[in-house]
């Protein structure tokens, strides 16, 4: 068993048998989305991404909560600034895509993503949670687009992807509202994939994610490109993408090995239904 721990600026990188684990450690301020905390993110995911031993990812928050969402105090400070480097449209446009830039490298990342919601994930905290492949909730958790509650509008990718995890309707009422949905809710809506007890429920993203590490990393990986493009890309450029795909999958070493064990009428490496 290989371990490695980094403590970044308001964060910390666990590395364990494949398995990353990206926790926000802000507790106090219930993990809001601080400068410091964006430039971690950005330096976690060129970590993750350039290691091919990382498996799977996940998310997580601590002191019982996930992500608060933007860093209102320092939003309120920055309107005090007359520097329009620091308080204009310009500023403004220029800060959230420069965020943009690192939550679709989290979306786009080639290895599966697990979201560990553990209490609040609001605002852009509940953004980035659908930036995952997987949610996997506490029972305390509780999500809200809380944009419209400080007069914004929802960021982060939020208006691209709740739409297409919940629904039009459904997204224009959770956006509008600002209402705070619960675990429960969130599984029915369909962004929540499972539901557990608040002290097991990073035991249950690991063992999830130790599940998903047995998997094939180059199918996966074009799975979830291809998945990701299926929304907005006509059916004829699918079907060639989807060709494209395969012949780079059946000619990776773990198709090989896989179709020889089936041949010799051996269990397969990968099969979600055996139990551990």
């Amino acid at each position: 068993m290989t371990s490695t721990t980094l403590a970044l600026r308001e964060s910390q990188l666990s590395i364990e048998d494949g398995v990353a684990t990206f926790s926000h450690q802000r507790p106090a301020a219930r993990n809001a989305l601080s400068v410091d905390l964006r430039i971690d993110y950005q330096e976690m995911l060129d970590r993750v991404s350039s290691d091919r031993n990382i498996r799977v990812l996940i998310v997580t928050g601590s002191g019982g909560s996930f992500c608060a969402g933007g860093d209102v105090k320092a939003m309120h400070e920055r309107m005090q600034s007359p520097d329009p480097e620091v308080h204009s449209p310009d500023a403004t446009r220029r800060r959230i895509q420069e965020a943009q830039r690192w939550v679709n490298q989290l979306r786009e990342l080639d290895v599966p993503v697990i979201a560990a919601v553990d209490g609040p994930a609001y605002g852009a905290g509940f953004s980035i949670a659908l930036q995952a492949d997987f949610i996997l909730a506490s029972s305390r958790a509780a999500f809200c687009m809380s944009f419209a509650r400080i007069g914004a509008v929802p960021d982060y990718g939020a208006l691209y992807l709740l739409p297409r995890v919940i629904g039009l309707a459904k997204a224009k009422d959770v956006m509008m509202t600002a209402r705070r949905i619960g675990a429960e809710e969130g599984r029915a809506l369909g962004f929540v994939y499972a539901v557990h007890p608040p002290e097991n429920l990073l035991a249950e993203a690991q063992s999830f994610a130790r599940k998903l590490c047995a998997g094939p990393r180059e199918a996966t990986a074009l799975t979830k490109s291809l998945l990701n493009k299926s929304f907005e890309t006509d059916h004829a450029t699918l079907s060639a993408l989807e060709a494209y795909a395969q012949a780079v999958a059946m000619h990776t070493p773990y198709h090989e090995q896989a179709a020889a064990r089936f041949a010799r009428g051996e269990a397969g490496g990968f099969d979600w239904d055996r139990p551990a």
